[in-house]
Formats: structure tokens, sequence, C-alpha cells
């Protein structure tokens, strides 16, 4: 199809690389020194790569080339995200290694307890980052929710994490579909229960439905109880 797309110079090109950087599509790469734009169904023709480019190498030019494909951008990002996660995993950060924490036992110590206290007691907590097997998950109540509400919601810890084992994501930015994610940690854990807590945001409406579709995947007798966080801090149930 007749539609505009950048053109990148290449003899104008210095291999910077902020042109790539700033492509949120992925469509351009650096290949031998030199910005390339090599997947032209990838490029939506907004521009936001020609502002960064200090030495003018990109112009916009109408042409013949594949539609704009969203769907395999999107399929794309996923991919990217999984690569990176699971590289960072394989790597052995200590920062992701699986802990639980016995709330009951730490109130217990001599050290001063804050006045609000955390009721948090796994780590980590992005599903992208659980693992989907682990001794926190047996017998546990599943607190599944999106990013934004522990932020709107002043009393998150006490009424919502307080004796559950928390996941959080947030459908929009992670680019993820955590179906198969959530199924595997449903279907290889003794889970008691499950609740979702997300967003009045049409887009948060993502996570309910990663949430009933793991469900059914995996194959458990489960009924998540979903509540609503309004904007302004308020409970939905």
């Amino acid at each position: 199809m007749l539609r505009k797309i950048i053109h990148i110079d290449e003899d104008k090109c210095n291999g910077c690389g902020l042109c790539a950087k700033a492509c949120h599509e992925g469509a351009i790469e650096m290949i031998n020194g030199k910005a390339k734009l090599t997947r032209e169904n990838f490029c939506d023709g907004f521009g936001d790569c020609l502002p960064e480019c200090p030495t003018g190498a990109i112009t916009f030019e109408e042409r013949e080339v594949p539609a704009y494909d969203e769907n395999a951008v999107k399929k794309s990002k996923q991919a990217q995200i999984l690569k990176q996660a699971q590289a960072q995993n394989h790597a052995g950060c200590p920062g992701s290694a699986a802990m639980f924490f016995d709330r009951a036992k730490n109130n217990n110590n001599s050290a001063p307890l804050p006045e609000f206290q955390s009721q948090l007691t796994n780590w980590p907590v992005q599903v992208k980052l659980l693992p989907s097997k682990s001794d926190f998950y047996e017998n546990a109540e599943i607190l599944l929710a999106a990013d934004c509400t522990a932020y709107a919601y002043a009393n998150f810890h006490e009424e919502f994490i307080k004796g559950k084992t928390l996941l959080i994501a947030c459908p929009k930015l992670d680019m993820v579909d955590y179906s198969e994610k959530l199924a595997e940690i449903l279907k290889n854990n003794n889970i008691k229960s499950v609740t979702l807590v997300r967003m009045e945001v049409p887009c948060c409406g993502g996570l309910e439905r990663m949430l009933n579709r793991a469900v059914e995947i995996s194959g458990k007798n489960l009924k998540p109880n979903v509540i609503i966080i309004t904007r302004d801090g308020r409970k939905i149930i």
C-alpha cells in the first residue's frame, strides 16, 4: 500500500543509535554501525525517531510498503519483555530470588515496629518475575493486583495484602498476556482462593480477562473475587 514511512540516509547516519531507542515499535535496528529500517510493517509513520537524529539523516517519504501491523508489533514487544525477564532470572539476579516473610515471627522480635507495618509475605511480586511453583503458593490466598491500586487505595496493605500472596501486573504497560503464566501458577500449586483488585479504568479490564482465562486453562474450580478501585481511591465490590 502507498503510505508515509521514514527514510534513513546512511551517508548522514553517524551511528549514535538514538533513533533506534526512540522507535517504540522496534522498526529500526543498528547494523554495522548504521541505523536501518529493518521492518517496514513495524513503522507507524509517526516519526518519533526524527527529532532524536542529530544529523538529519531521517526524513519522511511516501512509497509502496506493507501496511502497519500493530499485532506483530505487540507480539514482538511481548517476546522481548519475556526474553529480558528470562535473561534476568538465568543470570541469578539476587533481587528476584523467591523469599517468604513470616509476619507473625517478625512481629515477635525485639526490634521496634513501625506505626504502619508492611503485610507483604512474598518476594518477588511482579507476575513476570514470579516462579510458577513455590512454597509461598501452597494453601495460599492469592491477591492479583493492578499496579496502580496500591497507590490509589490508602489501606491497601491491611485490607488486601494481609494474609495473602501478592502478584502484581499492569495489562497496559507490561504488554504481555499473563494468562498462561497465571494458569501455570494456579495449576502447579494448591491455591485456596483468588482475589483480583483492579482499577476502574477500561484498560485494567484486561487483567480481569487474563485471570478468567487462566482459571479456565488451569481447570481449577476457582471463582475470583473482583474488587474495583476508583481513581479517587474508593472501593467497589
